[in-house]
């Protein structure tokens, strides 16, 4: 299984041991370098390890800061794949784990916003402690240098009266810090699953807090609180000969042989900006783009109000080219300016349109349904950005595809689907494809009446052209009651099925897996077999595993390779 997981998996291993193989570099690097060299001498006098702590963990923060844009730019991430189309598949579908890498990215930068806050407390704390030391010792005298020139001090607090928190709001360093903390502990706190689902609002316009994040960050480190001692200053009283005059000078008052002069300290210059500079205008041409995108004029050619609450929007737009399988966002600024919303879309290329269902599921989508059923004269305006790519425009890369959607997640293999009947009615010789399976796992019938008429009429070219077996579809009924369970005995013997109205039979209950792929890797046992999901992550890691346990580790024989859709 293990084996299986880096075949499929080796570019994600790669890059995610790359990613960690920096940041431990990185961390270790500097946690020495500000642990040990002679410049932070001094600085390490009064806050001892605490001082390397924090530069580690500002430096992988910086490095953190410029990845996590780099995963959201969807128009970067739609070139990348169209430049790597002749790529091996299995590097295409790596670009599909982005939002699990930004996500990745994000609880690290969390862990080291909580390092780096917790030793600049201690710093803090050090620093007035020192302040307020009336003994005598090194970090005491160290910090009532600022006496002797306004460019000498080294302990930024130059005042008795004062606490940790005065410093912490009164600063640049402190008050940026505190806001951009804040920031992070929102956006990670409102990306949870429940609120995306739920309350995508709240997650979207949170998420903008980023814009704050990255300003605080750039501003941070600009006062240069933290110091060392100057190049210059080394060359001429170096700590290993003058540290100890610093606290015995009252005793050598005639200043014979050993005398230094006060040491020199610069503050480290500010850095954020130049690891985020790149990435952060790269993403700002990423909306620009978008911005430019959406402003191109979409019409609305059709409009169908499907049973449970679905909404089918066909619309064109010039210049709109697309694969099966991708998605759009949609926004409608009649119920928010800002708020765009990913929708796969349903058409396939051949169409002459593109369309998207879209599933009352939040205040968003419940809004857009009400404002269409109720615009009866002038259509709502619509804007699209998009299309983007994702996993299911392989599927006719694949001799076997096994399509598994879940509930809406059924949309990318409507595409699919009338894709393959069109390739079918133009006789196309390109269509890798010799056999599909589809699954489609749903909780009420209802949801089912929209595809209805796809799956006849697909059924009925599919027999006409004798390939009557290309297709083999089962449809699974997960949450059924006695009304539907009694409909079902009584009418046993039909022909067509009693819930869809179509010859293959509705299922009762989840799909056997197992069973279901060992029945694909008998039929074909020399095949690589597709297998794409659109749905719920625990369906995700049923199948995958099923993926591992049922491929061959001898080459020449059955492969499954697991593809899921993220939005």
């Amino acid at each position: 299984t293990m084996g299986n997981w880096l075949v499929n998996h080796w570019f994600s291993a790669a890059v995610l041991a790359a990613w960690l193989g920096i940041n431990i570099f990185l961390f270790t690097y500097y946690f020495l370098f500000f642990d040990r060299d002679e410049r932070y001498f001094y600085t390490r006098a009064i806050l001892g390890s605490a001082l390397a702590w924090a530069r580690a963990s500002a430096k992988c923060l910086n490095f953190n800061s410029m990845l996590i844009l780099l995963p959201v730019c969807r128009n970067l991430l739609s070139f990348l794949r169209g430049t790597c189309s002749c790529c091996r598949r299995t590097l295409r579908k790596q670009l599909d784990h982005n939002l699990t890498f930004h996500k990745l990215v994000a609880y690290a930068l969390a862990l080291l916003t909580a390092v780096h806050t917790i030793a600049h407390l201690f710093n803090l704390e050090r620093y007035n402690h020192s302040q307020q030391a009336t003994d005598g010792s090194l970090p005491a005298v160290l910090s009532k240098m600022h006496l002797q020139g306004s460019d000498k001090w080294l302990n930024p607090i130059h005042s008795n009266q004062t606490t940790v928190e005065y410093v912490t709001f009164t600063t640049i360093p402190g008050l940026t810090g505190v806001i951009i903390t804040l920031a992070l502990i929102l956006m990670v706190t409102s990306s949870t699953e429940f609120i995306r689902r739920n309350y995508f609002e709240v997650f979207w316009y949170t998420h903008h807090l980023f814009l704050i994040y990255f300003a605080g960050l750039v501003i941070h480190g600009i006062a240069g609180l933290v110091r060392g001692q100057t190049e210059k200053s080394m060359e001429k009283v170096h700590p290993h000969h003058c540290a100890y005059y610093l606290t015995h000078k009252d005793e050598d008052e005639d200043c014979s042989h050993n005398c230094c002069e006060d040491p020199e300290f610069g503050s480290i210059p500010a850095e954020s900006w130049k690891w985020v500079l790149a990435p952060v205008l790269l993403y700002i041409f990423e909306r620009i783009l978008r911005v430019w995108r959406a402003r191109q004029k979409v019409v609305v050619t059709k409009v169908v109000m499907h049973p449970a609450r679905v909404l089918e929007l066909q619309m064109q737009k010039k210049g709109f080219r697309m694969e099966v399988g991708q998605y759009i966002f949609v926004n409608c600024p009649a119920i928010s300016l800002l708020e765009w919303h990913p929708f796969t879309l349903t058409s396939a290329p051949e169409e002459d349109f593109f369309s998207i269902h879209i599933r009352a599921a939040g205040d968003w989508t419940e809004s857009l349904i009400d404002t269409f059923q109720q615009q009866k004269l002038e259509m709502p305006r619509i804007e699209v950005d998009g299309p983007f790519g994702t996993a299911s425009e392989d599927v006719f890369q694949y001799e076997v595809a096994m399509l598994v959607g879940a509930g809406i997640g059924v949309t990318p293999f409507a595409s699919i689907l009338k894709s393959i009947w069109y390739k079918f009615q133009q006789a196309d010789q390109t269509l890798k494809t010799k056999k599909i399976y589809f699954y489609w796992l749903c909780r009420d019938t209802g949801a089912f009446a929209w595809f209805n008429d796809l799956l006849a009429s697909l059924e009925q070219k599919m027999a006409e052209s004798g390939k009557a077996d290309f297709l083999t579809y089962r449809l699974f009924l997960t949450g059924w009651n006695n009304s539907i369970a009694n409909n079902v005995a009584l009418r046993f013997d039909t022909a067509t099925d009693t819930v869809t109205g179509l010859r293959h039979k509705t299922i009762f209950g989840r799909p056997m897996w197992n069973s279901e792929f060992a029945a694909v890797a008998t039929a074909h046992p020399r095949s690589v077999v597709g297998v794409f999901l659109c749905g719920p992550g625990p369906l995700a890691k049923t199948l995958q595993k099923s993926c591992h346990q049922h491929s061959s580790l001898d080459p020449r024989k059955v492969k499954f390779y697991f593809n899921k859709e993220n939005f």
